[in-house]
């Protein structure tokens, strides 16, 4: 079994790819554990001393002023993981609340959020047992952190949540007995440490992240089998139009589909049959490789924020000085301006698939192929409705892809009066990226029944081997069926391979 390695500062989206994947342990390492113990040892002196620091011997929020006694400083932090647990809606992915914990326990190891060695030892143990929260994924507004969905994951640890583990969802402390552990009891300060932090939208960010890349990749060898289903012209892939554009990304698509149609029997040269394409075969490189300088931006912002101090306040020491400062480093703004600016970038490659498979189905733009690639045109239906399918799809993603960001509404009596809607931005951007796989696997259906009727043999060779293995997913069509079953099957492999490939 493989181990990531957590110290908090250099967690990458590759680690959490190849931990779900290989379903890996987390450690610590040392230097790490001792950044937590020297910032524990602040918050003790802050209590010893009897200072007035926000949420260690204060109140939160609009209460920030009034002081606790500090007979109830444990108690102040359980009554905040409680009030705050007030999530609805349906439950992150298992996968995402799991990247939750990794990255509330990597920003803890950085040694700013003064929580003791029990609490970073209780999330390791729920990470490696995959003990796994149940968390709401709505009712966060992605400043002061992601407050409800964060006291979902502190509830599990201190023994009051519900969790999955091993397939079934359960108590938290019922769990916990059944393994001999004993529940987190929460010390001052830690209930703010385990909830200012934007870990719910950059956990979401991740796993969409990671499929939407995944999803970049797919989307060439479709189009390229689509390509080939309209002799579509090899021309403008050539090196010297993408390299003169400037542009890495859109040079870099323009390669790979060089490489998918290499060899093929089905292309065409510019003049042959037309002298060019229309856009949706003639720009891939340039739509596609706009969506992959979306994604490179989108990691770049993730994985700054993977090792980032993200809670309130933070501790610090230098020259042999320590001080707690309040700030706002639990804003979300710069994931949810990313996050929004993927869903833009996934949008894209589901509107460019479903132009280019209604030209696949439509009798006027398909060259010789039967109407709706039906087995008899006029009885059966073909692929007519799946078109409808992705075209219902992208319509949606349409409104799924308006930013959240740009929207912000007061709280805590005005006292945090802006916010971030990063976590929309968050649960919009992954239900899009649902949305795109179905349309690309809804293209990638109809674009092997063209292959087919065109001549399997005619294929290039890796388009061929492509073709080998979704058949075995998807069965031509030789007759209607209920093909919303192929569309289901074809989108679950899509998303198995952005783990499966690593």
């Amino acid at each position: 079994m493989m181990t990531l390695n957590l110290d908090g500062q250099t967690l990458t989206i590759e680690d959490i790819a190849h931990f779900l994947q290989h379903q890996s342990r987390v450690a610590i390492s040392d230097e790490a554990l001792e950044r937590v113990k020297k910032s524990r040892a602040v918050v003790e002196r802050i209590i010893d001393n009897k200072e007035t620091v926000y949420g260690i011997t204060t109140g939160f929020g609009l209460f920030s002023d009034v002081l606790i006694d500090p007979s109830q400083y444990n108690e102040l932090q359980v009554n905040l993981i409680r009030s705050h647990a007030c999530g609805v809606g349906q439950p992150f992915s298992q996968e995402v609340a799991l990247v939750m914990m990794i990255l509330r326990l990597n920003t803890l190891l950085k040694g700013h959020s003064g929580a003791t060695v029990e609490l970073v030892d209780q999330l390791q143990y729920f990470i490696n047992e995959r003990i796994i929260p149940v968390i709401p994924s709505q009712g966060s507004l992605g400043a002061s952190g992601d407050l409800a969905p964060l006291s979902h994951l502190a509830l599990a640890l201190i023994g009051e949540g519900t969790v999955y583990y091993q397939n079934e969802e359960t108590d938290s402390i019922y769990v916990l007995q059944q393994l001999g552990r004993q529940p987190l009891q929460l010390q001052a300060k830690e209930g703010l440490a385990l909830i200012n932090g934007t870990q719910a939208m950059t956990a979401q960010g991740v796993i969409s992240y990671i499929e939407s890349e995944n999803l970049g990749y797919q989307a060439e060898w479709i189009a390229s089998l689509t390509h080939q289903a309209l002799n579509g012209i090899t021309d403008a892939y050539r090196h010297e139009v993408h390299a003169v554009r400037n542009f890495q990304e859109q040079i870099d698509v323009a390669a790979r589909m060089r490489e998918w149609l290499a060899d093929s029997q089905l292309t065409t040269r510019q003049g042959e049959l037309r002298v060019q394409d229309a856009y949706t075969l003639r720009c891939i490189p340039q739509i596609h490789g706009a969506s992959f300088q979306v994604f490179n931006y989108v990691k770049e912002k993730l994985e700054l924020e993977m090792n980032a101090a993200n809670d309130n306040p933070l501790i610090f020491e230098e020259d042999n000085e320590t001080f707690v400062i309040s700030g706002g480093n639990f804003h979300g703004q710069p994931i949810a301006f990313a996050l929004d600016h993927l869903k833009l970038g996934i949008s894209e490659l589901a509107n460019v698939s479903e132009r280019r498979l209604e030209r696949l189905v439509n009798p006027q733009l398909n060259g010789d192929l039967p109407a709706f690639l039906s087995p008899e045109p006029g009885l059966q239906s073909g692929a007519m409705i799946m078109q409808y399918a992705a075209a219902s799809l992208v319509s949606e993603n349409k409104t799924l892809a308006h930013p959240a960001s740009v929207d912000s509404i007061t709280s805590s009596a005005n006292q945090e009066d802006h916010v971030s809607m990063g976590t929309t931005a968050a649960r919009h951007g992954y239900q899009i990226v649902e949305n795109a796989r179905r349309v690309l696997a809804i293209e990638c259906i109809i674009a092997l029944q063209a292959a087919e009727l065109k001549g399997v043999d005619k294929l290039s060779p890796k388009t061929r081997q492509k073709f080998e293995e979704y058949r075995k997913i998807v069965p031509a069509i030789t007759h209607d069926r209920q093909f919303h079953k192929d569309i289901e099957a074809v989108t679950q492999y899509l998303r198995d391979d952005a783990y499966r490939q690593l």
